[in-house]
């Protein structure tokens, strides 16, 4: 049973109706522990950590997307929907206080996911909490324990010993996944392979989507 997180407090000044979306879509979820699975996806503008190999760098600029409230992102959910899962990502979805957000999506009746780089302060109340760490901006200590699911890409072989400083500081029952990065696939994916037979505790996880072509 999915153990949901208490939100965290913030200044009521922080936390809006309305959010930066950048795109929402119904499709398969496509990473780590809940692969395959019909998933409503909503992304969020907005993000300072800057991975150079990120393959939705248009969602960087939050300023490009004109912000939605929330009954109505929530009501177009709830119209498009056949699913009960919603993956809130980005961009960082984290920039943005999700208190309000999540609120309303447990109110009508869906389980809420969050795709996290975790570099900024939690909030929100979660049914899911993927972690992917990047090196170009460490995330918060607090969200380590609450995560429910620990995404590393990997790049190259320095990548392995960095997942693993970071697997010892998750919570015991933490997944943990080694996912390869989209471009560098064909160099990395035999390395992965190797590093999982001798390091069973990890999974691997494909970007299904990619494979499948759909968003």
């Amino acid at each position: 049973m999915l153990t949901k997180t208490e939100p965290v407090s913030m200044d009521v000044s922080m936390i809006k109706d309305s959010l930066p979306v950048m795109e929402d879509f119904y499709t398969i979820q496509g990473e780590g522990f809940h692969q395959g699975k019909a998933a409503y996806f909503v992304r969020l503008a907005g993000c300072d950590v800057g991975c150079v190999w990120c393959d939705v760098k248009e969602s960087w600029d939050i300023n490009k997307y004109p912000s939605k409230q929330i009954d109505e992102i929530v009501s177009k959910i709830k119209s498009t929907s056949k699913t009960d899962i919603v993956v809130i990502t980005g961009g960082e979805p984290l920039m943005h206080n999700l208190n309000i957000l999540t609120s309303a999506l447990h109110d009508a009746g869906f389980k809420t996911h969050i795709e996290t780089s975790g570099a900024h302060p939690l909030s929100g109340n979660w049914d899911w909490i993927c972690l992917s760490p990047k090196k170009f901006k460490s995330p918060l200590d607090n969200i380590l324990l609450l995560a429910n699911e620990l995404k590393i890409v990997i790049f190259n072989k320095s990548d392995f010993e960095w997942a693993e400083n970071y697997a010892s500081k998750m919570n015991p029952n933490c997944k943990l996944y080694l996912q390869p990065e989209w471009d560098k696939s064909a160099i990395v994916n035999p390395l992965i392979v190797e590093y999982v037979k001798n390091h069973p505790k990890w999974q691997i996880s494909l970007q299904l989507h990619k494979y499948i072509h759909v968003p």
